[in-house]
């Protein structure tokens, strides 16, 4: 298991590296420029910029003194805020992006994968057919327009959860003081959750069926096991393979989803830093922020396939 961790981490730095460089590339060949905005600087003064942060040097050039950097850690000040670094911005908004992903993804798995198996138990009866209806939805309708949705009914219709974090808490902070933290990411969380609760519901509810039709669960009915042993020791833990499977691709897609969704909600995490960084030119930020994205993104692969491993004795990870 050792070997095989360390073996896929030394595939990741190959991975990462290139997502960086493709990243780079396209952000210096896009048009424009991190100080073209600004009409009011004489030329001598943005040429003097520009070698400041050697935006002078040829792309490859530009490209191997950022990785060189960046391999020691060092990811360089803002261009647009050059009183702070990119660590400084990441330190700041990495926080509020953990925060946001992490509940929306464990509460996600939690209900998607309850709701599945609730499903496949009760399967072709009302509640089967509820469960359905949620996973197409949440499959139909994308966090970028669910967000807008959640604003306009509890935002602006019922005045209970505020539209933005820098608005008062709404109605129902006010009746719950205790819910005043948590008040800001409850519709952030809602919008990154229910996609991947459609998701994760239809793969855990079609993996449990499966199970249930397989020879060993019907030797273990024969035996007189009860339908509750029978699927809480003997088929749900198959049945969480194609979920522990998605949660790899999962993060992936929380993680862009969580770019628009700050932006929305106005949350000061990376997505938020991300996108205007990327409408600034801002070199340094947009790359610091893909690294810290694509190695969580790399990571969670990682541990999704020792888990699988876990769950499943059949998988020799460590050859």
């Amino acid at each position: 298991m050792t070997s095989y961790a360390l073996r896929r981490l030394l595939i990741a730095i190959p991975t990462v590296f290139l997502i960086v460089g493709l990243s780079f590339v396209l952000m210096h060949t896009a048009p424009g420029g991190p100080f073209d905005a600004d009409a009011a600087l004489e030329p001598a003064v943005v040429a003097n910029l520009r070698a400041a942060y050697d935006l002078d040097k040829p792309l490859l050039e530009q490209f191997v003194i950022y990785a060189g950097r960046a391999m020691r850690g060092e990811f360089g000040p803002s261009i647009v805020y050059p009183d702070r670094t990119v660590t400084q911005i990441i330190a700041t908004g990495l926080p509020v992006s953990l925060r946001l992903g992490l509940t929306a993804l464990t509460l996600a798995t939690l209900i998607g994968g309850t709701l599945g198996i609730v499903g496949a138990l009760k399967r072709n009866s009302a509640a089967d057919y509820a469960v359905m209806t949620v996973a197409m939805t949440g499959i139909a309708v994308p966090s970028f327009v669910l967000a807008p949705l959640l604003t306009l009914l509890f935002g602006v219709t019922l005045r209970l959860l505020p539209i933005a974090t820098l608005e008062p808490s709404g109605s129902l902070a006010r009746t719950y003081p205790w819910l005043g933290p948590y008040v800001p990411y409850i519709m952030p969380v809602i919008a990154l959750m229910l996609p991947q609760v459609a998701v994760i519901a239809r793969l855990s509810r079609a993996a449990m069926i499966e199970v249930l039709n397989q020879a060993y669960i019907r030797t273990a009915r024969a035996k007189g096991l009860t339908e509750n042993r029978v699927v809480t020791r003997h088929a749900l833990r198959a049945a969480l393979l194609p979920v522990v499977s998605y949660l790899g691709p999962a993060v992936a897609s929380v993680v862009t989803g969580a770019v628009v969704v700050e932006q929305i909600f106005q949350l000061p995490g990376m997505g938020r830093f991300f996108i205007q960084g990327a409408l600034n030119r801002d070199y340094p930020v947009v790359l610091g922020i893909v690294i810290v994205f694509a190695g969580a993104v790399v990571l969670m692969n990682l541990v999704v396939d020792l888990l699988y491993g876990v769950l499943d004795p059949k998988v020799r990870v460590d050859q």
